[in-house]
């Protein structure tokens, strides 16, 4: 099992700043191995060439005869063994070693003898200069690995604040603000300044606000469009009803009335959904107490409901759409479902339960939809929508849920003062 990586990992800043802190200690590590190398090949090869050419006037002197200065000797003490042995068996070389506490270049060549002739050549002052270089070396790459991510967080970071300002708006027209707009400053030309070229984040921007604007004018027209039709139904629909009134009696003429009550309701509804949709409904608040309205709401349905009372409270709400609430709740459950039907209070939750076939299970998963019904059920699925959206200006959360033993499950749980 892989262990679970923090949530800031997934981030594309950190994302980014983990590439380039990489990359930077990756290119400073090769240039810095490469100017060392070349460096110290270069002061290495100037030491050796000074040590041989001290070596080749040392044997000169010897040969002659002549005293050899100081630094230059036959098996001098501190001649490292693996260049002794080079230098006996007829070869030339160098080696660096510490000598007497310092660096040392030292250089041999054969002697007669089975000796070796050596000459030492001090080589702190190169030692200490590849070491300045290697210090010298860290801290340059160390300060550009510092820039390199100073920038770059700072250009990374105004990528990701425009890609979050992009997916804030995005979150606020999915929860129906359909104003919302991103307004990135790329996809807004103005006349004073030059067109600048768009990048891919300004791209995305400019589609989410196209998408938006297309969205938002299509849904204006069918909430245009569904209220015109519910208009203009209602002056025909009060004279059908009127001229229902005074047919005589007998079964066609309850056929008549009661499809004229019923295209009455529709038109009702249609009416409520088209103020709901455009988001200017307002509040008329007075405290309520949950118990009591729940029983009123249950008398005024007509149908046998219990209520159950766990605990009462008293909650600031609008009476009128808290009722209509409750109301569409009771009734679309002894429509679409079975007895016995309950309707449950406790404190701000109130539930209402029935014993049918439950809800469908898109209902369950995406909430009510206008128009829609399963399992040839009757109606035109507005009840339900019209309670989720008097829920929402209310502030109450309206939930739908199928029990594990059977029986749709409304739960609204009302906002408490």
């Amino acid at each position: 099992m892989r262990p679970a990586l923090p949530r800031w990992s997934g981030t594309l800043a950190a994302k980014a700043a983990a590439f380039i802190t990489v990359m930077c200690c990756a290119l400073a590590a090769l240039l810095g191995v490469l100017v060392h190398v070349q460096v110290t090949d270069q002061t290495v090869g100037q030491a050796r060439d000074q040590a041989l050419q001290r070596l080749a006037m040392t044997t000169e002197r010897y040969e002659a005869g002549d005293p050899l200065r100081w630094g230059a000797g036959l098996d001098p003490p501190g001649l490292p063994r693996r260049l002794r042995d080079l230098a006996v068996s007829g070869d030339r070389g160098t080696m660096v070693a510490d000598f007497a506490g310092r660096p040392t270049m030292w250089a041999a060549g054969p002697a007669d003898g089975d000796r070796a002739l050596a000459v030492a050549v001090d080589y702190s002052q190169q030692a200490r200069t590849i070491e300045g270089l290697d210090r010298a070396i860290l801290w340059s790459s160390g300060l550009a690995i510092g820039a390199t991510l100073l920038v770059g967080a700072f250009a990374v970071t105004r990528v990701t604040r425009r890609l979050h300002t992009t997916a804030l708006v995005a979150r606020r027209i999915s929860a129906g603000d359909l104003d919302a707009r991103v307004n990135d400053p790329r996809t807004q030309p103005r006349a004073e300044v030059p067109a600048r070229p768009q990048d891919e984040v300004a791209a995305v921007a400019a589609a989410l606000d196209s998408m938006a604007s297309s969205l938002q004018s299509k849904l204006l027209s069918e909430q245009r469009f569904t209220a015109d039709v519910a208009h203009e139904l209602r002056t025909p629909l009060t004279g059908l009803h009127a001229a229902a009134e005074l047919l005589p009696p007998g079964r066609p003429t309850e056929l008549v009335r009661d499809r004229v009550a019923a295209l009455r309701t529709l038109t009702e509804d249609l009416l409520e959904i088209s103020r709901l949709d455009t988001g200017r409904e307002r509040l008329e608040l007075d405290t309520e107490r949950l118990g009591p309205l729940a029983a009123r709401v249950v008398r005024g349905t007509g149908k046998g409901t219990e209520v159950r009372v766990v605990r009462d409270v008293s909650v600031e709400t609008d009476r009128r759409r808290l009722e209509r609430v409750l109301g569409n709740l009771v009734a679309n459950a002894h429509k679409h479902g079975r007895g016995p039907v309950v309707l449950t209070v406790d404190g701000p939750v109130v539930t209402v339960r029935d014993h049918g076939d439950g809800f469908p299970e898109y209902l369950v998963a995406h909430g009510p939809q206008r128009f829609r019904t399963e399992g040839g059920a009757k109606g035109h699925g507005l009840g339900l929508t019209i309670a989720l959206g008097q829920a929402e200006v209310l502030g109450a959360r309206l939930e739908f849920a199928n029990a594990a033993d059977g029986g749709a499950v409304a739960t609204l749980r009302v906002p408490m003062e």
